[in-house]
């Protein structure tokens, strides 16, 4: 049988717990996120990465071609979905990201406009 090989530091990559990524939060105290909230990074000339920590840095580099749903960021960083939304709401709070959250129930057209566009429709 194999003898386990065990990582070193630099194999093993930087582990922490979510909490401390966070700082201890569970949720932002300002924005609220879902999973298909899409966001993207504003220009790269406008932001100091020093300051910030490496899975911040990571998603504004995920999210500078393109816009990108929070949950597809929580897959490529492998971090709960739970703890993207925070880092997220702090680059919005540094005026580092756009959002743009998905329609709400009160942006959706009433089924009576609806049905008028579908007659309208079959009319032509």
């Amino acid at each position: 049988m194999p003898e386990p090989r065990w990582l070193d530091d630099a194999e093993a990559g930087r582990h922490l717990r979510p909490y401390a990524i966070t700082g201890g939060r569970t949720r932002h105290s300002q924005h609220t996120f879902t999973l298909i909230t899409l966001v993207v990074a504003r220009s790269a000339h406008e932001f100091d990465h020093d300051h910030l920590e490496p899975e911040s840095v990571q998603i504004l580099e995920l999210c500078r071609d393109r816009a990108v749903a929070v949950a597809e960021i929580a897959a490529h960083l492998d971090l709960p979905v739970s703890v993207v939304k925070i880092l997220c709401g702090d680059l919005l709070n540094a005026s580092l990201v756009i959002v743009q959250a998905p329609p709400g129930q009160e942006d959706q057209p009433s089924v009576e406009l609806i049905e008028r566009v579908m007659d309208g429709i079959r009319q032509l």
